[in-house]
């Protein structure tokens, strides 16, 4: 339900209006009250993404030796048994012994999580992280 523009005021101390501005400055935003959407939009996604019922959509992405050849067969095994949820996977060779994969997720928050956790926990992977968005249907 769309209700047109509405306009409200808030008040700031000085110093964290100063600290915004220059914080909108250097992302680039051409107002205020972009910033401010941007903000209150964040919060709702993060507050969708939490209650885990909520159709999300993310990615993970993990760091690894290609070196652990049994790693290999683990993440895929991982991914093969979550199919339903992994819409997309990109591998990258960093150098010669690394590699980064970032493997696109899709369901409910708490599958989503459930998916991350196994991949990133697994056995020789150095790094991971989720990072999780919505799907878009429900923000204006």
């Amino acid at each position: 339900m769309k209700t047109g523009i509405k306009r409200f005021g808030i008040s700031l101390d000085g110093l964290l209006l100063k600290s915004f501005d220059s914080l909108i400055a250097k992302k680039g935003y051409s107002n205020r009250s972009e910033a401010i959407r941007d903000l209150i939009r964040d919060n709702l996604v993060q507050t969708e993404w939490e209650a885990g019922n909520k159709e999300c959509i993310g990615t993970v992405t993990i760091v690894y030796s290609h070196h652990r050849r049994e790693l290999l067969d683990v993440l895929t095994d991982i991914q093969h048994n979550f199919h339903t949820s992994v819409i997309s996977s990109m591998h990258v060779h960093m150098d010669e012994h690394n590699c980064l994969e970032v493997i696109v997720v899709r369901g409910k928050g708490n599958d989503i999580k459930k998916i991350a956790d196994r991949l990133i926990g697994a056995k020789g992977v150095k790094h991971g992280k989720l990072t999780v968005t919505t799907t878009g249907k429900e923000l204006v």
